[in-house]
């Protein structure tokens, strides 16, 4: 049986789009997999903490809740694959990191206290601003990927223009393929 040029490319079209929604059902169920593994380790980790007391229990409940929320928020950055979602993760990895610091502070007392507390607080501080950085890096470096090969794309279509006729919309289409061009 001989297709079409149409029936191949709705043929290719359906192929395509049946394998993108198999590809995204299969990172929704492991997504859901790695979220039930995190709340098993959460609670086994939680449950571990029960035979301590004092500081010591409240570091190690600490300790439990902030692995458990690095691991949500690296699993959905995982999931979702979007900077955005990467440097949330960053951030909860900060959090995470301040909560614990600031907890072990609570074994010190006075000015040696405080201190532990402002370096607990600073350490987050600057955990999220490079966060914020590395984001901004990466849109900026998204951005002048896609400038550059715009640039280049009309660099090559300029030198198609040389040519004439079927070898003109070969080199124009060569140049479309080689830079994402539809």
């Amino acid at each position: 049986m001989k297709l079409t040029p149409i029936a191949a490319l709705f043929a290719a079209g359906v192929l395509a789009a049946t394998s993108s929604m198999a590809a995204d059902d299969a990172a929704k169920k492991q997504y859901q997999a790695d979220k039930n593994r995190i709340e098993a380790e959460y609670k086994s980790d939680a449950e571990r903490c029960k035979s301590l007391a004092g500081n010591a229990k409240d570091v190690c409940q600490a300790e439990a809740k902030g692995k458990q929320k690095i691991a949500k928020a690296d699993a959905y950055a995982s999931y979702r694959g979007t900077d955005a979602a990467r440097k949330d993760a960053a951030i909860a990895r900060a959090d995470a990191d301040y909560s614990v610091a600031r907890e072990k502070c609570d074994d010190l007392a006075g000015n040696p206290k405080d201190v532990c507390v402002k370096e607990a607080k600073a350490m987050q501080t600057k955990a999220k601003a490079d966060a914020k950085a590395n984001a901004k890096v990466s849109e900026v470096r998204k951005d002048a990927s896609e400038n550059t090969r715009e640039a280049n794309f009309e660099v090559a279509k300029q030198r198609c223009d040389a040519l004439a006729g079927d070898a003109k919309t070969r080199c124009i289409d060569e140049a479309k393929a080689r830079f994402g061009k539809s």
